[in-house]
């Protein structure tokens, strides 16, 4: 995607997943949903063992998500992108995002099959920063 296709589809969204939110304030999977709340978005983390991230009820899988979401946005090591992009296709996301680091051609197939819009080994937070992007209210 070009500048103008991702700044359109971060102003197109409201709700973003992040699965690996971490509770750690130094860790760039708490600092980029931190940003990403400041910047307007609803964030909601998925982790296995928190009840709450940065205010925000947390959530042990994608499928408890009791909302729609947009966009998935993965802190997780490549080796899960697989399953993770199977459950964003379950729970009707629009675009699987893979974090700054990790790619995977599993994954890719899976989500593109679907219909997904799919981004990998990019910055979600450092591109809407960017970008100026800011979800439409």
């Amino acid at each position: 995607m070009n500048d103008t296709e991702l700044r359109e589809l971060l102003v197109g969204v409201t709700t973003i997943a992040v699965v690996g939110a971490s509770t750690n304030a130094a860790k760039a999977s708490n600092q980029v949903p931190r940003f990403l709340i400041d910047a307007g978005y609803t964030v909601i983390p998925v982790h296995p063992n928190a009840d709450e991230i940065l205010g925000q009820t947390a959530y042990r899988t994608l499928a408890e998500i009791p909302a729609p979401v947009d966009i998935v946005d993965v802190f997780r090591p490549a080796a899960e992108a697989p399953e993770l992009a199977r459950q964003a296709i379950a729970i009707g996301a629009g675009t699987l995002w893979l974090q700054l680091g990790v790619t995977s051609p599993e994954a890719k197939q899976l989500a593109e099959e679907a219909g997904l819009t799919y981004l990998e080994n990019i910055c979600i937070g450092e591109t809407t920063r960017q970008l100026g992007a800011h979800p439409r209210t």
